[in-house]
């Protein structure tokens, strides 16, 4: 008879092996199932950390080709090979990837290698063989949207997945989607030396953020040399010996135009991964969206003992955010109390500069009529901001109008990626405004920035 395990995790990404490892920390006897070959889901694999070692590598060509002569560093003439760049970027997966399989075996986590699916409510299938156990957990993520009438070869029409694997740099690469995973790819392929247009259906770039931030953001990626089609849909893809002809037609309707690419890169979006699981034969309630229905806060589904979190169920499909709910499960699971805060999640997009955004935007707060107060500060007038040579962009805090408390906080610059978690620390604990215009940041950081936004919510900010 097969064994038998307190708790199956079906799914290895970020949040499904946190889940397993928090869960085997806690005494509970786990196994997870992955079909891939290695650990880590999409994220670690064919996402968000191959993607950033391509970020960093395009970043340091072209700090090297168009930068670093204005520090006084002549290095001569640079070249690219992308090849050593792709290899490094395997490196960097690999160790990852590796470091899960260290993980679980410290922890004592069983790896079932193969496909999941769901027998039944406590037993669990992986290549014909079933398993048994108390708790299933559903973490298979997120997979990318197609697009009607674009067939993706990961060729020359490439998800995220055929973008990090280019062998060449294209001549033109279309980017289909303004979203994070679009503007991150986009970056990187014009850095090396691609034209880049973006095509987007809305009015806006990553419509999630705040808008004013979102404006900013298309006027410096436009400084970059990115090209943008708003209000845009492509509705058909030709591929011939000369790469792709895209169909694009005006969002409200109107005349189609053409537009030529060497490279298509598909990025409008992922969707939840769930077919194959047994999860409509098991009983598992899905929402409209192809998403599991959960408990809010529980994770529980509408099958006792099965439970889902990460991409598979409704909120934002970001790795930490699966995190933190598989460590809540995890504690729930063991008899503890887990729990997320929703409201202090923070998103990056990992271009230069970077945005990074928190909590609730301006156009949010006007919808729900709360009444709220803005202090912004410019990286124009920060001190290390000017020694970087990296000056573009600004810190905007929104609190509310009437006790000071932190509703949320939106940034574009230099490591706005950093910049941003002491802003989630601050709302973790119901910080104000003043909170954390009070306490003392070091002389000369990009930090300061946030010292003096939270100072300027009251009006009072030193150094504009």
């Amino acid at each position: 008879m097969a064994e038998s395990f307190d708790v199956i995790v079906i799914g290895a990404g970020p949040g499904g092996y946190v889940c397993a490892i928090r869960a085997a920390q806690l005494g509970l006897k786990v196994a997870c199932v992955e079909k891939r070959a290695t650990l880590g889901g999409t994220c670690l694999n064919v996402g968000c950390i191959p993607s950033k070692a391509l970020l960093q590598s395009s970043e340091h060509f072209e700090e090297a080709k168009h930068k670093l002569a204005e520090h006084g560093v002549n290095v001569g003439q640079v070249a690219l090979d992308l090849k050593r760049m792709l290899a490094r970027k395997g490196e960097v997966v690999s160790a990852n990837v590796k470091g899960i399989e260290f993980l679980f075996k410290k922890n004592k986590v069983t790896w079932l290698k193969g496909e999941g699916r769901v027998a039944s409510p406590g037993k669990v299938q992986v290549n014909g063989e079933t398993y048994e156990t108390k708790h299933i957990v559903i973490a298979t993520g997120s997979e990318s949207i197609p697009l009607p009438g674009v067939e993706v070869d990961e060729k020359v029409v490439v998800t995220s997945t055929g973008g990090l694997e280019l062998e060449s740099v294209p001549g033109h690469l279309v980017v289909i989607g303004g979203g994070y995973i679009g503007l991150e790819l986009g970056s990187v392929w014009r850095r090396l030396g691609a034209e880049v247009t973006v095509v987007e259906f809305l009015d806006r770039l990553v419509p999630s953020m705040d808008n004013e931030v979102g404006q900013m953001f298309q006027r410096v990626l436009g400084k970059q040399g990115v090209k943008f089609k708003l209000k845009t849909k492509v509705t058909g893809a030709r591929k011939g010996n000369d790469g792709v002809t895209l169909t694009l037609e005006p969002a409200q309707g109107g005349p189609a135009e053409e537009l030529k690419a060497d490279v298509v890169l598909v990025a409008i979006g992922r969707r939840a991964w769930t077919d194959g699981l047994g999860l409509a034969e098991a009983g598992v309630a899905l929402d409209e969206r192809g998403r599991v229905k959960v408990k809010p806060g529980e994770f529980a589904t509408s099958v006792p003992g099965i439970w889902a979190i990460g991409d598979v169920i409704e909120g934002p499909m970001l790795a930490h955010k699966a995190e933190e709910e598989g460590v809540a499960l995890a504690e729930l699971l063991a008899g503890q109390h887990g729990h997320v805060n929703y409201g202090a999640i923070p998103g990056v997009v990992y271009t230069w500069p970077e945005v990074a955004s928190i909590g609730e935007t301006e156009e949010q707060l006007k919808a729900r009529g709360q009444a709220y107060k803005v202090g912004k500060f410019p990286f124009t007038a920060n001190g290390r901001a000017r020694a970087m040579g990296d000056t573009d962009g600004f810190v905007k805090i929104l609190a509310d109008k009437a006790t000071d408390r932190v509703l949320g906080a939106h940034i574009i610059g230099p490591d706005a990626g950093t910049l941003i978690a002491e802003i989630a620390i601050a709302m973790e604990f119901g910080a104000s405004a003043e909170d954390v215009a009070r306490t003392c940041h070091a002389h000369p950081s990009l930090n300061e920035a946030v010292k003096e936004a939270a100072l300027a919510v009251d009006g009072r900010a030193l150094h504009i």
